[in-house]
């Protein structure tokens, strides 16, 4: 069955391109005149000899080439312009029926000799660049993210928001797809994100409505990040060095925060052979508290439970990573690709509780009451091992066919230890309890894609997809009620999961332009097959449940350039979001004092339609504007929702904590719906002013049930971003940062606003190859409420629980960057495609 429908799928779309017209290509390479270094983002624009009219136009890619297709005969000449560079004009392009595709070859161009002083304030980057399919960030345009992450740059982008909890949400999604540079990962991307060190990184891509020769994964679409590139020839060498002040507020946590770390690259490039070897440690800490009260009512008996004290998290990661490019010749490129490393979250929560219970109006009568001290620490621990292998090969007559393996494995960990001791006697045990999960994880994935010759009607690619993912979970829980007693298992909260998932897919996409407009569609098929097993750790209950589905992909970008600098798009996309293991495991977990997480062995994926509208206008200086409606359609939403735990007995030796405890269950509840706007700006005032201001604001509504009860939200939120840069000089410039996330409102509750203004120096030295860069994060100063965010959920008549969780501020970092040569790295690194999700 599979094997016919995928080569129907095939053979539906190679039969399109049987015929073609009369139409040509012109293509070529841009390079710098003096380092041969690829030019990216040059502007290449034919023009018609015969009225002197814009025929159309393109932008090069990251190694410089560009090619324009689908040209009716004719005469014409090209102009190519870059800021800062003097612009070219190659006359006498002709297309006849003899000479259809002309390729330019490699193309110089030379700095404005004219305007050297101006050069470095004119060859600026913009901070956004727009294309048909995707919104482009200069990952350069945010100093303040020197020595820190990936996270640390994304947060800056329009459509990103990011809370108190660390959770990363792009259009007020969790649900999104990481690439590194151009390659899938199938983890956690909140997690992920914070290994990347930002010094490494060129650019950020959002692609909000993907097509459909990218996976369907991801209901808020794909963030792409790019790795540094540059040098065609010679070494580069790259060192990073970053450290924190002390603390200026504890917060009175155990121990102080500790933050420093390194980063480094090597790369040698020469004739056939690229290579690069990376290296990065960090330390991050962050001090804090948590501030909550909870109540619940149970059988008429009213139980509340205020608490307060440390919430704190030390988190270290260390990794290195190998890479080797050979290119024999133009047409065949291969590449080998090896990363393996440690990392290491803790979070901290120890916390005061002051419990009371009584019945319902009758606050007199009081049933107990017990003060106690909840010693929690939960560690997510990760160690991993990735190896990749691509190969291309380009036809001569333009085809191009290209295959990548990628394979990893992952062992994954999380203890927690959860001590409940009598206070002040903090020496007297009420419970210690303790929990693991031994969690390996084999991933693979292997991929082909063909793109065929350009045809008039444009650029048809079709490719084959497969992915395995197998993950166990081997889960123990163990209590004890004397430091000197043996952990004994508790049932409830022991258990074994297996997952295994396939995947088969096939996608046909066609890329094409005419006169001014762009398009693009495509159409993907995928095949998957889950089979979940669970166990109880007592041999009591096994269950084997499968799920599987055939679903069809569609998508579709149509864009209408009415000039070079204004541009109007409108694109649909259908999108899913699978389940992970986490999600699906039905056995509770114990998180703290307070919490048990579990998930729906029956949970089904999201299936997303999203159709956006966007329009794009280019100012003077540089200066430009876009803004981009959307609605997206969810169904099968899922949603974290909490209900008072009616399971057995917690501890039966003390029946004290079954009614102070909330499940957190991950379920499907209905149908999500989303109509926003994104935009954003870039302004340049003067020569030395440079601002970026970006905003999502939508509507947000959930329309479904969970456990009986109909769950009706309605809210209007939104994010802000803020960035501006001004230029004391060439070697120096002072920037200011400001995020802001405004009320949520959830299924069963709200988040309040939350905010971070920042501030930085950076300063140059021994033409710009020692950097250094002082960072002022979370601005406060006492005065305001900076990295603070009160989370509150309820049910009326049931429960409420309100936290707010008090983060460090006024954080001082230095950063110090090193370029033994004042090139860039052309290193492009793999990463985990698997086991992030489940860290």
């Amino acid at each position: 069955m599979i094997k016919n429908v995928i080569c129907l799928f095939f053979l539906c779309f190679v039969g399109i391109g049987i015929s073609n017209a009369q139409r040509g290509s012109v293509s070529g390479n841009i390079i710098d005149d003096e380092t041969n270094v690829p030019l990216e983002y040059a502007t290449i624009a034919l023009y018609s000899n015969k009225d002197k009219s814009l025929t159309t136009g393109v932008i090069s890619q990251e190694d410089g080439r560009f090619n324009i297709d689908n040209i009716k005969r004719g005469s014409y000449y090209l102009q190519l312009s870059f800021m800062g560079y003097d612009t070219k004009t190659i006359n006498n392009i002709e297309i006849t029926n003899k000479n259809l595709d002309i390729n330019l070859g490699t193309i110089k161009l030379a700095l404005n000799s004219d305007e050297l002083d101006e050069v470095l304030v004119k060859s600026k980057r913009n901070t956004v660049v727009n294309k048909i399919d995707r919104q482009v960030y200069n990952s350069n345009a945010f100093q303040n993210t020197k020595g820190g992450s990936a996270t640390d740059i994304i947060k800056n982008l329009p459509s990103v928001s990011v809370n108190s909890l660390g959770e990363i949400s792009v259009r007020g999604s969790q649900g999104f797809v990481l690439l590194i540079d151009g390659k899938p990962i199938q983890g956690e991307a909140s997690v992920f994100l914070n290994q990347i060190p930002a010094n490494a990184i060129e650019r950020v891509e959002m692609i909000t409505a993907p097509s459909a020769k990218y996976d369907p994964e991801g209901k808020a679409g794909i963030l792409n990040i790019i790795s540094k590139k540059g040098a065609l020839n010679g070494n580069f060498a790259q060192i990073n060095i970053s450290a924190g002040l002390p603390s200026i507020e504890d917060y009175d946590n155990k121990e102080a925060a500790q933050r420093y770390g390194f980063d480094g690259i090597y790369n040698i490039r020469k004739e056939l052979w690229n290579i690069s070897l990376g290296a990065n440690y960090q330390r991050k800490d962050i001090s804090g508290r948590r501030e909550g009260y909870v109540y619940t009512i149970v059988d008429d008996v009213f139980t509340e439970f205020p608490s307060d004290g440390e919430r704190s998290f030390d988190e270290e990661n260390y990794s290195g990573r190998f890479t080797v490019d050979y290119t024999p010749n133009d047409n065949n490129a291969f590449s080998f690709g090896f990363y393996a490393g440690k990392r290491e979250k803790a979070r901290t929560a120890d916390i005061l509780y002051h419990n009371q219970a009584y019945p319902v109006d009758d606050e007199d009568n009081k049933i107990f009451e017990l003060t106690y001290f909840n010693e929690n620490l939960r560690i997510r621990k990760g160690d991993f091992i990735l190896g990749s292998f691509d190969y291309a090969h380009t036809f001569k007559n333009e085809s191009k066919l290209s295959s990548s393996i990628l394979y990893e494995y992952t062992q994954l960990g999380a203890p927690t230890t959860n001590k409940n001791l009598n206070y002040p006697d903090t020496e007297n045990v009420i419970q210690d309890e303790y929990n693991t999960n031994d969690n390996p994880l084999n991933g693979f994935r292997g991929q082909l894609d063909y793109v065929l010759k350009p045809f008039d009607f444009g650029t048809l690619q079709t490719g084959y997809q497969f992915r395995t993912l197998n993950n166990r979970g081997d889960f123990f829980y163990g209590r004890r009620y004397d430091y000197n007693d043996d952990f004994e298992r508790v049932d409830l909260f022991s258990s074994d999961i297996k997952l295994k998932r396939n995947i088969h897919s096939v996608y046909g996409q066609l890329d094409g332009s005419d006169d001014n407009w762009e398009y693009s569609a495509g159409l993907r098929l995928e095949l998957l097959d889950r089979e979940l097993f669970l166990a109880d750790k007592a041999g009591t209950t096994e269950e084997e449940l499968n799920y599987s589905y055939e679903k069809l992909f569609p998508s579709a970008t149509l864009k209408y350039n009415f000039t070079e600098k204004s541009s109007l798009k409108a694109s649909y996309s259908k999108r899913v979001e699978r389940p992970s293991a986490f999600k699906l495991n039905p056995f509770r977990e114990r998180e703290h004092s307070e919490t048990l997480e579990q998930g729906d062995k029956t949970l089904l994926p999201e299936f997303i339609d999203l159709v956006e509208v966007g329009f794009t206008k280019k100012f003077k200086e540089s200066s430009s504007f876009f803004i981009t409606g959307y609605f997206r359609n969810v169904q099968n939403l899922v949603n974290r929702v909490n209900k008072i735990y009616d399971g057995p007995p917690i501890d039966p030796n003390d029946p004290r904590f079954d009614n102070v405890v909330l499940d957190r269950i991950y379920s499907n509840v209905g149908t999500g719906r989303s109509l926003g706007v994104d935009l954003g700006t870039n302004i340049n005032v003067g020569d030395n002013w440079n601002n970026f201001l970006g905003a999502n604001v939508y509507h947000y509504t959930i329309d479904g049930a969970y456990n009986g009860k109909k769950i009706d939200t309605k809210a209007t939120q939104f994010s802000i971003n803020a960035n501006s840069t001004y230029d004391l000089s060439d070697t120096a410039s002072l920037q200011f940062t400001f995020n802001y996330l405004s009320e949520r409102k959830t299924a069963q509750g709200e988040d309040a606003r939350f905010y971070s203004p920042n501030l930085s120096f950076k300063k140059s030295f021994l033409d710009n190859q020692l950097v250094l860069t002082a960072q002022w994060q979370n601005i406060d100063m006492g005065l305001l409420s900076t990295n603070e965010q009160r989370i509150t959920t309820w049910e009326p008549g049931e429960f409420f629980t309100t936290t707010n969780y008090v983060y460090e501020v006024d954080v001082v970092m230095l950063n110090l960057s090193y370029t033994f040569k004042n090139t860039k790295n052309k290193s492009k690194f793999i990463d985990s495609e698997f086991g992030k999700k489940e860290f």
